[in-house]
């Protein structure tokens, strides 16, 4: 198998969810190459602030409303592409808003779907690791059908990402939407909230605070990492190819909750200790993707080591919460991998 031979997707694209952490950095990856991006979010979770650097850019715009409800008439034309990235995506903020969560995940991608169709636009949907729940299977590949607890507290979530999934096959097969499903495992950078809730929020806010760093469980349980740049360049390859789908998009460099916790105290210099609490219900013991299809259909692999990704995130939450900044040893940059903007990844 080999990468499509595709011409980019141009012209106006529609990113709903845009003001979050990972549709941030994919708007303004967007905009510097040259599309025009119209950005959807009611902002519940997402923050205008993750955009100041696009304020005045003449080529996006940020419309305020939420997509479960409808989108509104949009500027800039009709769009050639709608990327489908509105949720909650961290535990605390989706178990806050159970309800909503499951209209996004159900209504919001319907009303996204029938934009895309009635435009002849390519839609892709961010779905998740979550639609794996605690897997049986490891590492994860595409064709592994997950072991979700459909009643459970984190169900909101899953389940609002399988519902999703579903819908856009079927749009797919019924209708002959141009569909494609990424499968977003875990991502962190810049523009990570402090409360964000998962493993490197939670460690770096308590590494630069002094406080313990709680892990959760004996501390086996594992985790991938994957810095924002190189998520937005796997998801923008699969934008611009043919594929439909679903394809994981993640670092298969798997580390345990515990060597990262040591890792945060190491790049921080903290001197917290580390501490031991409960194992929330249904959380995952085991994550980690098999990129088997990114790597042959999209020509996509991660590059940014997590060491380098962990000091820029280090970095930020530090800048945003008023502790000192420091420069991790050899400099704020340890690899060659560009890990401070949003250009990540490889397509060979």
């Amino acid at each position: 198998m080999t990468v499509p031979d595709r011409a980019p997707v141009g012209g106006v694209v529609v990113v709903t969810g845009g003001a979050g952490f990972v549709g941030s950095h994919l708007c303004e990856a967007l905009v510097e190459r040259g599309n025009s991006v119209v950005c959807v979010d009611d902002l519940s979770t997402g923050r205008r602030e993750n955009l100041a650097g696009l304020d005045s850019h003449p080529a996006f715009e940020l419309i305020e409303a939420d997509v479960s409800a409808g989108i509104p008439t949009l500027p800039f034309g009709p769009p050639a592409a709608v990327l489908h990235l509105a949720s909650a995506a961290s535990p605390p903020a989706y178990l806050a808003r159970p309800l909503q969560t499951l209209a996004v995940g159900s209504e919001g991608t319907r009303h996204a779907l029938e934009l895309a169709a009635r435009h002849g636009a390519r839609f892709l949907l961010a779905s998740t690791s979550e639609v794996y729940g605690d897997p049986a299977e490891h590492p994860q590949t595409e064709g592994y059908w997950g072991n979700v607890n459909p009643i459970g507290p984190r169900s909101v979530y899953d389940e609002a990402k399988r519902f999703a999934e579903a819908l856009t096959f079927a749009h797919h097969r019924a209708l002959g939407t141009d569909v494609a499903v990424a499968r977003i495992f875990n991502t962190y950078g810049p523009r990570l909230r402090p409360d964000d809730g998962r493993v490197v929020s939670n460690f770096i806010s308590q590494a630069l605070a002094g406080e313990p760093l709680t892990v959760y469980g004996d501390g086996t349980q594992t985790r991938s990492l994957c810095y924002v740049s190189d998520q937005v360049a796997g998801l923008i390859a699969l934008l611009d190819s043919g594929v439909t789908g679903p394809v994981n998009i993640g670092n298969p460099d798997e580390h345990t909750v515990s060597d990262l916790a040591r890792l945060v105290v190491t790049l921080t210099g903290s001197a917290s200790p580390i501490v031991h609490e409960p194992l929330p219900a249904d959380d995952p013991t085991r994550r980690r993707p098999d990129i088997s299809r990114a790597r042959q259909l999209l020509g996509w692999e991660p590059t940014v080591p997590v060491e380098v990704g962990l000091s820029q995130t280090a970095r930020y939450l530090a800048a945003q919460s008023g502790h000192t900044v420091w420069e991790p040893a050899g400099g704020p940059e340890t690899s060659s991998a560009r890990a401070d903007g949003h250009e990540g990844g490889t397509r060979r």
